[in-house]
């Protein structure tokens, strides 16, 4: 299996999406977990706030480093997951499962239309190693 499912769409920036409907999953991908080390704190907006694409949504801090989370897409905040946020280890366990982020309610499905396939990531992060 793939490192990065085939069925999620990727930011340069290291963010993922699954789209259903117009709900989009956010998390960050493994490259983004291993990169920033042990996750011990996840800063998340509150639902109901709306988000931009490209704007800063939270921050996802380590034992070595702070990391932004960009919004991948403009919509509003449905659901955060409050599991990560009590116990941010779960990011470095299982970033695709029980590890996403949020739920956003997408404006525009057609704003992930420049985002990277699964392949394409996977040879973005390979330049980066």
């Amino acid at each position: 299996m793939s490192r990065y499912p085939e069925d999620l769409k990727y930011q340069d920036s290291h963010e993922y999406v699954r789209l259903d409907g117009d709900l989009a999953t956010i998390g960050i991908t493994e490259f983004a977990v291993k990169e920033l080390g042990e996750i011990v704190f996840v800063e998340l907006p509150e639902i109901g706030q709306s988000s931009t694409k490209g704007d800063e949504l939270g921050t996802i801090e380590s034992v070595k480093a702070v990391g932004e989370l960009y919004s991948p897409v403009t919509g509003t905040v449905v659901e955060r997951n409050e599991t990560v946020i009590d116990d941010p280890e779960l990011l470095n366990d299982d970033p695709y499962g029980d590890g996403w982020l949020l739920k956003i309610r997408v404006d525009d499905p057609g704003e992930l239309d420049d985002a990277l396939t699964a392949s394409q990531y996977s040879a973005l992060v390979e330049g980066m190693a």
